[in-house]
């Protein structure tokens, strides 16, 4: 747990003014002097990040952020990292000075709701004076605990604790799986893994180590070879498996060399359900039918690798898109935390399999994208979709494939494009 990656930790984000005392809440928390604790207003600038293992809650990453009322230019720009952070945020702690609830409290309160993320509020500083028993009754009666505490002192830290952990959503204690829930122990899988030129030396790229992990733990069998690799593997299997995952740079090459009745998707696919939502990004792939020449297309990467020759968001999609579409077509890239503010100008968004980034970051861009109008989907399913074999790669995940299904029948689709 120490050591797991901060896309599958739980983010858990401290927000608030200036000098509430949310470095002190975290230190508090972590019974670690993680912050730096400081009477003058803005010590902290940037996020400033602490995983740490936060039973039984599991692995967490705890993200300090600037007070949300900084100044000046250089505040604008520091609260603008904070409403990044908040994206990311699966639970939220409100810290407040105990008698200094007032509209901007509200208004904080308002925007953490409006992204339904789980809050906790920290009625900090109790010591200085009253909590104010109407507000602590009205947030009950909302469904949000109110915890007095004095983070200096340590008092009400437990109770903060507890209410943390009772607020957790129940899906972050029950944990995810990225692809085991698909088949049974005992079952054979064969993971198609070309060797990329962008991994590190000596190494596999992220999302295929953690799917191959997630099997080995559930007790199936896996078979991991490259692309060339693929025809002998499945002629040594005495049986067929049960599922076969590729790389999607292969996709066209594995689904030709994969026995109809074997299920067949991609890593990217099944990160598009483990860290967003699959129904909707399959749904957003109808957009890629209705593109028209000149439209703009941003293809956004939750990593931030140098990219090098046939790089997969900066070549190989727009090249396989323009040959879909048949149209020409401008593409745009961000990478990391760059993600725009204003979706409006692009008629669509093509997202990586964010193995990178969190669930709850991933979610929020789907719901921009959603407010935006501006439809979104990712790699694996843009891939798929241009090659004509979408309907194939989703037949392990049942309720998207109807969804790519009625999509179909609401708008007619362009000739596939196989080659």
């Amino acid at each position: 747990m120490i050591t797991a990656p901060r896309s599958l930790r739980t983010h858990i984000g401290l927000f608030g003014r200036r000098n509430v005392g949310k470095s002190s809440v975290l230190n508090a928390l972590t019974r670690q002097e993680v912050a730096i604790v400081s009477a003058t207003p803005g010590t902290t600038t940037d996020p400033v990040e602490k995983p740490m293992e936060f039973l039984p809650l599991g692995p967490v990453l705890f993200v300090d952020t600037a007070g949300m009322d900084d100044e000046g230019a250089l505040g604008e720009q520091r609260i603008a990292k904070t409403r990044k952070a908040l994206e990311r945020t699966d639970l939220a702690l409100l810290v407040a000075e105990a008698p200094s609830w007032g509209p901007f409290e509200e208004e904080l309160l308002a925007e953490i709701r409006a992204r339904s993320t789980p809050v906790v509020v920290v009625l900090n500083k109790a010591d200085a004076g009253p909590v104010d028993a109407v507000l602590s009754a009205r947030l009950a009666g909302l469904g949000i605990p109110a915890v007095p505490t004095v983070a200096t002192s340590g008092a009400g830290i437990l109770e903060l604790r507890q209410a943390l952990l009772a607020a957790a959503p129940a899906d972050l204690l029950e944990g995810r799986r990225i692809v085991s829930d698909l088949v049974s122990p005992g079952d054979a899988v064969v993971l198609v893994t070309p060797i990329d030129a962008e991994a590190p030396k000596g190494r596999i790229i992220l999302p295929q180590v953690q799917a191959l992990r997630d099997l080995l733990d559930s007790g199936v069998i896996s078979v991991v070879v490259r692309e060339h690799e693929l025809r002998a593997a499945l002629a040594l299997l005495r049986e067929p498996p049960r599922l076969v995952v590729t790389d999607s740079q292969a996709f066209r090459q594995v689904a030709d060399e994969t026995p109809r009745g074997v299920l067949l998707t991609s890593f990217s696919i099944l990160f598009a359900r483990f860290q967003g939502d699959l129904v909707e990004m399959v749904r957003g792939t109808a957009g890629i039918d209705r593109l028209k020449a000149g439209d703009r297309i941003l293809v956004a990467e939750a990593c931030t690798h140098h990219p090098v020759g046939e790089d997969i968001g900066r070549v190989k999609i727009p090249r396989w898109l323009r040959a879909h579409t048949g149209v020409p077509l401008e593409f745009e890239t961000v990478q990391g935390r760059d993600f725009p503010d204003d979706l409006s100008r692009y008629a669509l968004v093509v997202h990586c399999g964010s193995c990178m980034g969190n669930r709850r970051e991933m979610l929020s861009r789907l719901l921009r994208a959603r407010q935006a109008d501006v439809p979104m989907t990712n790699y694996g399913l843009t891939i798929a979709r241009s090659l004509g074999i979408l309907d194939r790669a989703l037949e392990p995940f049942p309720n998207a494939l109807r969804a790519f299904r009625e999509s179909r029948a609401e708008a007619p689709l362009p000739t596939e494009v196989t080659t």
